[in-house]
């Protein structure tokens, strides 16, 4: 496969997905995160329109709760559910980027999250980690915690444990040559779990962490509308998910640029995943 059919593989665009202006949802934001309701939805000027791709590209929602009690030392519990939520005092929240690294949007991602000096979660395919493997040494450098998403974004659940064991462990292998480590953390794509993708995970000794708010950036709604939602979503202990491959990841870039900034002045910190978690 060439590295344009993996920029443009994948993800459905949503029909009639709203939008809203950027300004007034950085309104919002500065008002106070999670308060106050995001603007009424307007179409966004050159919006792309919607357009069907190969149905597996939808995005299921994920499991809800949590899982088995903790891991015995040195070991990984096998859980039942993925983890939702960040634990710790007050307002604390994490932000994760999935399907990359791709060196169009990613970079600038980091750049962002650099000169704000917060860390953020990359879930990274392997067909990708391979062919952007610099990307993965800076998140090193930089403390960024990156983890397994598989390594072509398969639907898991649809696959024999004999290829979810190889989607798994050839991205373990990738990310711990690029990265320096191997991930202790992994996100079923699609959100799509089941008992032997989470005893492959734990087998490879990882946690599985989902996430509680969904910009559906995939479907490139426009960035006052990611916006608005990171802004209506956030509060104590949320995980957001959004994207820096897989597609164009502009309308993702630029909303960060205005969610963050405004996210760290309502007094949010924005964490990395620990294992004492569990």
């Amino acid at each position: 496969m060439t590295k344009d059919q993996l920029f443009t593989r994948r993800r459905v665009l949503l029909a009639g997905a709203a939008s809203a202006t950027a300004a007034g949802t950085v309104a919002a934001l500065s008002a106070g995160l999670g308060d106050a309701p995001p603007p009424p939805p307007v179409a966004a000027p050159g919006a792309p329109a919607a357009r069907p791709l190969d149905p597996s590209a939808f995005r299921l929602a994920p499991s809800t709760g949590y899982g088995a009690p903790r891991a015995e030392p040195g070991r990984t519990a096998v859980r039942s559910e993925p983890i939702l939520r960040v634990t710790g005092r007050g307002r604390t929240m994490m932000l994760t980027f999935d399907d990359g690294p791709d060196p169009r949007y990613t970079p600038e991602i980091l750049d962002t999250l650099a000169e704000h000096r917060v860390r953020a979660t990359f879930f990274v395919c392997g067909e990708m980690a391979e062919w952007n493997r610099d990307l993965l040494a800076r998140m090193a450098d930089e403390g960024h915690v990156v983890g397994n998403h598989t390594w072509s974004h398969p639907l898991l659940t649809g696959l024999t444990r004999r290829r979810v064991q190889s989607e798994m462990e050839r991205t373990s292998e990738i990310v711990e040559k690029a990265y320096g480590e191997p991930p202790r953390w992994f996100r079923a794509p699609y959100g799509a779990w089941n008992r032997t993708v989470f005893r492959i995970g734990a087998d490879l000794g990882m946690e599985p962490l989902a996430w509680t708010v969904d910009t559906l950036d995939w479907t490139a709604p426009g960035t006052g509308t990611i916006v608005g939602r990171v802004a209506d979503g956030a509060a104590p202990g949320v995980v957001v998910l959004s994207h820096d491959a897989g597609g164009d990841r502009s309308q993702s870039v630029h909303a960060l640029r205005a969610y963050l900034p405004a996210l760290l002045d309502s007094g949010y910190q924005l964490t990395v995943p620990r294992r004492q978690w569990v």
